[in-house]
């Protein structure tokens, strides 16, 4: 089977460019309406079947920053019937028969985040509070939901094609390590037994399946298209122009097979020049086609202009967290091409960078400042990093070609177009907009990029900082540093001594908030504690401690597990042991009293205790503080009665609204080695 020959530079989108300038979305009172949650809204409609069944593992909110709101409202504009079922109850399949059979298929994504992501810690404690629930309520969703899902969908309706997506799908397509497990998984298809995979972003995907579909071609038809991963059957022959990966059980048993096929699968995300990959799990084979090709401006501006609602479905009662954050923000572009080796964004959206026209945005900002619940301030302009806006490579050509993993490490790339001049108008232009009185840039700066333009830090600067800017530097040692794909600490310096200047400079009192990373494969004590000496020396009290998690696929997740970096076959340390992690932790708040014991261990540890003491380059006193003794003894207490267990509590009784709540009593979140734990 051979994929079809595209024009790259003009089919890329091709179906959703097809729709006619305002798509088919519903117009009158129906365009001010989400997508139906029941049967009964869908007939409110006037529709007595539905096409597509979209079940996620979020909240359901009709904002451009939500898949399942994109995905919906195009297939919408496309002429498709869709229906949304959001955080079903996945002990029955009653909710995924709630409109009926599906015509076409069910969509299954587990949600904006990977589940186990969402629900666990890196220390594989269960969090207090889901960002994407209402209420930020725990427990409305299953660990591995995309399984869990697709099981459902099987049992509602036998011969309704299962189709999966969403970030959780696309990270585990393949053979992959699992940190809550702590051992290499099956692909996700092999595992949820889904008709397909689409990796990355599924709006040009999702349409042309649709149309596909409706016009009588089976679900296996659909297997040549781009960014689609399937699983052939026993008896099925593989595809000649396949790239063969290490098979499953070499990556099980041997850890630089592992790291091989982590090379070879980043090799092959440049979608101009990605081969077919295919990966043997026994006599089973997964395949993975090359992934989509980048959208074009026009394809970006329809997809933003839909008639999204940008609210919750109205059913709801409850605040959802993850709504409030971005409810005023707006999206300017997707991509990017910093290939960050802890980071999926490259992974799931690819480095291409995909920008909406000036003109797009700016009504979309107008849009929100008519809105009667909009307070002046757009809380957001930005992307996965803030000033990548319309950026490319100079040389087409040679992008066609190109297998870096990141156009900005090592160094900035010659043929990197890094002109600044875009987003800078068009932040300029954003603060014009009647009825907006700020314009706040809340996303990622890459220090190294925004040090090509003085003039971008310098409108940032001035005009867009409500108080704290926040940025990443992740780490100060050069060798962490490299590990990651980050800029120099240099960079981190120049941009925050810029920044300072340029706040005094209009009499603003402006603060950087810099996020740093603890346990990242690389960071031994000794890194660490150079960075807890640079944080006390520039004045910085990191309010949060962002502790490594290995998420699949990523590179860094590659280098927790196997100790190799893939792509220089060189050993990496690697903080595995819990213990070890605390006392990263640790060190990055060793101002905090709490701290101190575990800060004097690693000190002691790495034989510095020269910076334990009275002076002022000590990082801790000699002497303990009474708030840390009195920590020691309530840990010592909390011990003993057996207090230490991170418990799910029903402060509720497992009522809700006066009904029992049986979801919230029997989700027990993920207990390794607890009686009938599954993996």
């Amino acid at each position: 089977m051979q994929l079809p020959v595209l024009n790259e530079a003009k089919t890329a989108d091709r179906f959703l460019t097809s729709l006619p300038a305002g798509g088919r979305s519903p117009t009158g009172p129906l365009a001010k309406m989400p997508l139906p949650m029941t049967a009964a809204e869908a007939r409110a409609r006037g529709w007595d079947e539905i096409d597509i069944v979209f079940v996620t593992g979020d909240a359901y909110i009709d904002h451009p920053s939500f898949a399942m709101a994109i995905l919906g409202r195009v297939l919408e504009a496309a002429g498709f019937r869709v229906g949304i079922v959001s955080q079903p109850n996945w002990h029955s399949c009653a909710d995924w028969q709630r409109f009926g059979r599906p015509r076409l298929c069910f969509a299954i994504s587990a949600g904006n985040m990977d589940s186990m992501i969402n629900h666990y810690t890196a220390n594989k404690k269960v969090r207090n509070d889901d960002a994407y629930s209402p209420g930020g309520k725990i427990g409305l969703r299953p660990d591995r939901a995309t399984l869990s899902y697709c099981q459902r969908a099987r049992e509602a309706y036998k011969g309704v094609p299962v189709i999966a997506g969403g970030v959780e799908a696309s990270l585990r397509r393949l053979a992959h390590y699992d940190y809550w497990s702590d051992k290499v998984r099956r692909s996700i298809l092999l595992d949820s037994k889904a008709d397909l995979v689409v990796f990355g972003m599924g709006e040009n995907a999702i349409v042309e399946m649709a149309q596909r579909l409706a016009a009588g071609q089976s679900v296996k038809d659909l297997r040549d298209m781009r960014g689609m991963a399937y699983a052939l059957g026993a008896s099925e022959t593989p595809p000649e122009d396949a790239l063969k990966l290490p098979s499953y059980d070499q990556v099980v048993n041997d850890k630089m097979h592992f790291a091989d096929a982590t090379r070879i699968i980043h090799s092959e995300t440049n979608p101009y020049n990605a081969r077919r990959l295919i990966q043997w799990h026994g006599t089973q084979a997964v395949v993975v086609n090359p992934p989509q090709l980048p959208i074009s401006e026009t394809a970006m501006d329809r997809i933003y202009g839909l008639p999204y609602t940008r609210r919750p479905h109205p059913s709801y009662t409850e605040p959802i967290p993850a709504y409030e954050m971005i409810k005023d923000s707006v999206t300017i572009m997707r991509g990017c091409f910093g290939g960050c080796t802890f980071c999926s964004i490259t992974a799931h959206q690819g480095r291409a960078i995909q920008s909406r026209s000036q003109e797009s945005i700016l009504n979309e900002i107008t849009t929100l400042a008519q809105s009667k619940t909009f307070k002046g301030t757009v809380s957001d302009i930005g992307g996965p990093t803030a000033h990548m806006y319309q950026m490319k490579c100079t040389r087409p050509e040679v992008e066609a070609v190109c297998r870096r993993q990141s156009c900005v490490h090592p160094k900035i790339c010659k043929l990197l177009g890094v002109d600044h001049q875009p987003v800078i108008d068009l932040m300029r232009a954003s603060r014009k907009v009647p009825g907006v009185k700020k314009v706040l840039v809340a996303s990622g700066v890459r220090m190294d990029l925004a040090r090509q333009s003085p003039e971008y830090i310098r409108e940032l600067t001035e005009h867009h900082v409500g108080g704290h800017l926040k940025v990443a530097p992740e780490h100060v040692d050069p060798d962490v540093l490299f590990k990651m794909r980050k800029p120099s600490n240099d960079d981190f310096e120049y941009f925050a001594e810029v920044f300072e200047n340029h706040s005094k400079k209009v009499s603003k009192k402006q603060y950087l908030i810099p996020y740093f990373i603890a346990s990242h494969p690389g960071s031994d004590l000794d890194a660490m504690i150079n960075l807890a000496v640079f944080l006390k020396r520039n004045g910085y009290k990191p309010d949060q401690v962002q502790d490594f998690i290995p998420a699949p696929l990523d590179v860094a997740t590659t280098m927790y597990y196997t100790g190799i970096d893939p792509f220089t076959k060189k050993p990496v340390h690697i903080a595995k042991g819990l213990r070890d992690r605390k006392l990263q932790r640790a060190l990055m708040q060793f101002f905090k009293p709490e701290n101190y014991f575990e800060v004097r261990e690693a000190l002691r540890q790495a034989g510095r205790t020269d910076l334990i003491g009275n002076d002022c380059d000590a990082l801790i006193p000699a002497q303990p503080p009474q708030e840390a003794m009195m920590r020691r003894r309530e840990d010592a207490n909390a011990r003993f009665r057996g207090e230490y267990v991170h418990k799910i509590g029903d402060k509720t009784g497992g009522k809700v609204g006066g009904k029992k709540e049986s979801r919230q009593r029997t989700t027990k979140g993920y207990r390794p080695g607890r009686k009938g734990a599954k993996d």
